[in-house]
């Protein structure tokens, strides 16, 4: 498993976009290996046939795949700084960011951000990475109103994932002026329809009640030797977003709403529909 790592992390860090969606594709690949099941038999290739009109392989049921000898070795190599796949795509996410948008580099935007998101979900500890100030710098210089519709539709998801049951990581969004750059986005006449539909659904995420992580975080600490200069990011937020980091505490569905008040209006009615509805399971006390 090393070494398909150190080959994928090779292409990663090349700066040629064919080696780059490469490097993709064979992190994609380990990944399917690790969560998805085969389907064994002959019967069962069948009757996957019939039912979905291909043969593919289904996801693993979540119990079994911590028992999985394969996956537990991988999430052991991501505990460490030099296996950590989240760290990689961060960087390549940055040198991509730096060549400005185009076609081909949109798509590779698009399939890094897919990418990281997976990584995020079942390595949870490697989240911790966005409560330092110069990568959640970077998802939000992806809100960018420049950006592509399908760069910032994915870069929403992505925010998401990174701050799912991480209240320390909700503060350093917070505290780098994260809310003002998706209202902004969300306010932005050329923003299309689809990605201010994500922006909704991503301020219902924000209003919900926060429940941290009960696993560790050490992913952060061991990256702790790993420092770059900001390129973009340091430029944005050296023109509005504060360099604070967060602190661990949680904040209530009210305490949040009075902050999103200070950039969008009507944010009761958001909370109102949030307690009737509970889309994502919420429950208020």
């Amino acid at each position: 498993m090393e070494n398909l790592l150190s080959l994928s992390f090779d292409y990663l860090s090349s700066c040629d976009g064919v080696k780059i969606r490469k490097g993709l594709r064979q992190l994609e690949g380990l990944l399917a290996q690790i969560c998805l099941s085969r389907t064994t038999t002959a019967a069962e290739r069948r009757r996957s046939v019939i039912q979905d009109g291909v043969s593919k392989s289904r996801p693993k049921d979540l119990a079994s795949l911590s028992e999985d000898p394969a996956f537990r070795e991988f999430f052991k190599l991501q505990e460490g700084f030099e296996w950590n796949v989240a760290i990689r795509l961060i960087s390549c996410l940055e040198r991509l960011l730096g060549k400005g948008s185009n076609g081909q580099n949109d798509l590779l935007l698009v399939s890094t951000l897919d990418l990281l998101r997976g990584i995020l979900l079942i390595h949870p500890p490697s989240r911790s990475l966005f409560a330092r100030d110069i990568y959640m710098n970077l998802l939000l210089d992806l809100l960018d109103p420049s950006s592509c519709p399908a760069v910032q539709a994915s870069a929403i998801l992505t925010l998401v994932t990174a701050l799912l049951e991480q209240p320390n990581i909700t503060r350093c969004f917070e505290n780098l002026d994260g809310l003002l750059t998706v209202t902004s986005l969300f306010k932005n006449r050329g923003t299309s329809r689809e990605v201010k539909l994500k922006l909704v659904e991503f301020l219902y995420f924000y209003l919900m009640p926060e429940t941290p992580y009960a696993g560790q975080n050490h992913v952060a600490d061991e990256q702790a030797g790993l420092r770059r200069s900001s390129s973009k990011s340091s430029k944005v937020g050296s023109g509005g977003r504060g360099k604070t980091q967060g602190d661990e505490g949680t904040r209530t569905t009210e305490e949040k709403q009075r902050s999103l008040g200070r950039y969008l209006n009507n944010v009761e009615d958001l909370v109102e529909d949030l307690k009737e509805t509970a889309p994502f399971g919420a429950s208020f006390g």
